[in-house]
């Protein structure tokens, strides 16, 4: 169903209501977003992240991640990122810039990993090896499984992204919109 939002008054509740189903919902089109941060040389690197919190009130979105992957290094040493939603089934793009916290240990990461562990997923977070580790050579999928041998503590961690701006573009045959949004401001972009 499309929907046609007017005013800012619109839009902006809408985008959060998006975002907070796509947290809830896996196959909603805005689960799976493009995280783009800087690497260690200042180029871009960007990967697929699963949005799993999103607290609207805060302006904060929450994804999981394992503590040793490359994108935390980045974030710690540069918390800028940009995050890049698309839905076809509302012709939307959303781009936002988001300020990045990683949270590896506490309460709440404690908390979330006991949910965590009792999933398939919780095999990725007590892996000997840390994402993106080159196997020996030789080695192929289902030795890499094999090396799945769970180590003595997880690597589980929480990303939370802290909203900045977002840039919202609509894309219509009746004519495509654009608008920015930061906390207090709005303003309407040539698309």
């Amino acid at each position: 169903m499309k929907i046609h939002l007017q005013t800012p008054k619109e839009i902006r509740p809408q985008i959060w209501k998006e975002l907070g189903r796509a947290s809830l919902d896996r196959h909603h089109e805005w689960r799976t977003p493009v995280l783009a941060s800087a690497d260690a040389d200042g180029l871009p690197d960007a990967r697929t992240v699963v949005l799993r919190q999103v607290d609207a009130q805060a302006g904060q979105l929450t994804f999981y991640t394992d503590s040793r992957s490359p994108k935390v290094a980045q974030l710690q040493a540069q918390a800028s990122a940009v995050l890049v939603f698309w839905s076809a089934r509302l012709s939307w793009q959303l781009r936002v810039r988001v300020a990045c916290l990683v949270i590896t240990s506490g309460p709440e990461v404690e908390a979330l990993w006991q949910g965590v562990q009792q999933s398939a997923a919780a095999g990725d977070y007590l892996s000997p090896l840390p994402p993106g580790a080159v196997l020996p050579p030789g080695s192929g999928m289902a030795d890499a499984a094999k090396a799945k041998v769970p180590a003595p503590t997880h690597s589980f961690a929480l990303l939370r992204a802290q909203v900045l701006q977002m840039d919202w573009l609509e894309l219509s045959r009746d004519g495509h919109r654009r608008a920015q949004l930061a906390a207090n401001t709005w303003d309407w972009l040539t698309p």
